[in-house]
C-alpha cells in the first residue's frame, strides 16, 4: 500500500469538491469516530461466533470492508492534515505496548497495563 498517494488521491477528490474546508482535524476525528461506530453497529448484537461467522456472508462482508475503508479514508485524511507519519506513529505505539505490556505479566490474560497490581510490575522487571 502505498499511503502517500492514496492521501494525494483524497486530497484531489476533496479538492475538486471544495471540500477542504469541511475537512479540520476536529471535523475529521469526528467523522473517524462516526465511521467507527458504524463498524460497531454491523457486529453490536451477534455473539462471538455470529462474528466470527461473517466471514460467510458476502453482503456482510461487504458492509464490513466499506466501513473499513471509511475509517481508513478518514484516518489517512486525518494523519495528512496533522503531518502524522502512520508508519512512524504506528511502530512508536508498537515499541511503547511492548513495554506496557511484557510477555511475563500479559501472556494469557487482557488486563489493562494500569490495572495490574504494582508489585506484578515490579516483578516483570527482576
Amino acid at each position: 500500500m502505498n499511503l502517500n498517494a492514496i492521501q494525494k488521491k483524497l486530497r484531489d477528490f476533496v479538492g475538486a469538491r471544495n471540500w477542504e474546508q469541511f475537512h479540520s482535524p476536529k471535523n475529521l476525528s469526528m467523522a473517524l469516530a462516526a465511521e467507527t461506530a458504524e463498524l460497531l453497529e454491523i457486529f453490536q448484537w451477534l455473539t462471538e461466533k455470529e462474528s466470527k461467522e461473517i466471514l460467510n456472508n458476502d453482503l456482510e462482508m461487504l458492509q464490513v470492508r466499506h466501513e473499513i475503508a471509511d475509517i481508513f479514508i478518514y484516518l489517512a485524511r486525518l494523519s495528512d492534515k496533522l503531518n502524522v507519519d502512520i508508519e512512524q506513529a504506528v511502530l512508536e505505539k508498537i515499541a511503547l505496548n511492548e513495554r506496557k505490556y511484557p510477555v511475563g505479566l500479559s501472556k494469557n490474560n487482557a488486563i489493562k497495563y494500569n490495572k495490574r497490581d504494582l508489585d506484578d510490575l515490579d516483578k516483570s522487571k527482576e
